[in-house]
């Protein structure tokens, strides 16, 4: 690849990390003074997390659409970047989690606008014989940053939520700066809309199914996302704040570097086998976390964590083919977000049913995952190559 757009690929990669320091700070520190300090309930703790993703669904469409209109309006999504630096230093000034619900949807949408921009150029101008690889690198940073956001958090809880706040505000307007630059490097290469032509680019796998799994398995995952993980992991394995936070970072982690690997077969062997794959580990990742010990917990948030951050990769080269790619990838990840209100609804809901006991003890709000687990595993075997 030429030095500018290795530069502006490199930038975006970049930002996954910075961005997600921000963001990985953010979310404990909310998820604990949301349940700890305004005593909100399970469900109102699913709330804040899913009306974030609510948001972002909405507004991940809009900004596909936005960039249809005009390839300059791709640095919208630095500018809303650096709004959140804005927003999160209302979190503090909170009294009650109504007030938090309406700032975290304040957050999901300029995320909404911010990120699925990012992806989208990352996609379209990384040649697509390396492209599921390079989006996997890029989001592979952003689960490092994950793990250094939970570590920052753990160490920086003395601070108390206005001082975290700062320092993600700080991250938060650092992202926005590099992405202006990466846009302005990459900005003759991209393309929002191609022309359909019978002898061009074309999906390797069929777009709709591609959409119908994202969306059930984000449905899966949801126990996965935001504040209700880390509630639900403390009070069920009686953990203190700060070694859940460490914890599931790694957890994060490691399922990152491993999802790599699924994503280089994907390019060099079998797009539709890695499909099969991720869709078996997510359909079973709640049933093993919904056993209370320890080992099956994180197992099974290990599971999900990898079977969806592998496929992100996929579903996004086999997106960019398409001859509509900017609106593709921003329905793709609306799809996604509200799917996971869903499920994050779901479990916020289910989690008073409480506790079965054979042998072993296991949480009835993740088994009521069940027929969408069954429904993802059949999907994913109808998976062919193109």
């Amino acid at each position: 690849m030429e030095r500018k757009r290795l530069a502006g690929i490199l930038l975006l990669i970049a930002s996954a990390f910075t961005g997600t320091i921000a963001f990985r700070l953010a979310t404990p520190a909310i998820a604990f003074y949301t349940r700890d300090i305004l005593r909100a309930s399970m469900l109102a703790v699913s709330l804040v997390s899913m009306s974030f993703v609510l948001a972002r669904a909405f507004s991940s469409v809009l900004g596909g659409l936005v960039l249809e209109r005009g390839k300059k309006l791709v640095y919208l999504g630095a500018i809303a970047m650096m709004g959140n630096a804005v927003a999160v230093q209302l979190y503090p000034l909170t009294s009650s989690w109504l007030q938090v619900v309406g700032i975290k949807l304040l957050n999901g949408f300029l995320n909404g606008i911010s990120w699925p921009m990012a992806q989208f150029v990352l996609a379209v101008t990384t040649p697509k014989e390396i492209r599921a690889r390079v989006t996997a690198v890029y989001f592979f940073f952003g689960s490092i940053a994950s793990l250094l956001g939970n570590y920052v958090y753990a160490y920086t809880v003395g601070l108390g939520l206005a001082g975290q706040m700062w320092i993600s505000s700080a991250f938060f307007v650092l992202t926005g700066i590099i992405m202006l630059l990466s846009y302005y490097l990459l900005f003759d290469l991209i393309t929002p809309r191609k022309k359909k032509t019978p002898d061009g680019e074309s999906p390797s796998l069929n777009p709709k199914r591609v959409l119908t799994i994202a969306s059930l398995m984000a449905v899966i995952v949801a126990f996965t996302s935001g504040e209700i993980t880390y509630v639900y992991v403390s009070e069920a394995l009686g953990l203190s704040k700060e070694r859940t936070a460490v914890l599931l970072g790694w957890t994060g982690f490691l399922s990152a570097l491993l999802s790599y690997f699924v994503s280089w077969l994907a390019d060099v062997r079998s797009e539709a086998r890695m499909v099969k794959l991720t869709a078996l580990l997510a359909g079973i990742s709640p049933i093993l976390a919904s056993i209370k010990t320890a080992p099956t917990v994180f197992l099974g948030i290990f599971l999900a964590l990898f079977a969806f951050q592998s496929f992100r990769p996929i579903s996004r080269k086999v997106l960019a083919s398409y001859h509509r790619s900017s609106l593709a990838i921003g329905g793709v990840n609306a799809v996604q977000n509200l799917s996971t209100f869903i499920g994050g609804m779901l479990f916020g809901l289910a989690y008073s049913l409480g506790e079965v006991h054979f042998g072993l003890t296991l949480h009835l709000a993740l088994l009521t995952f069940l027929p969408f687990s069954l429904g993802l595993i059949i999907e994913g075997t109808r998976v062919k190559d193109g």
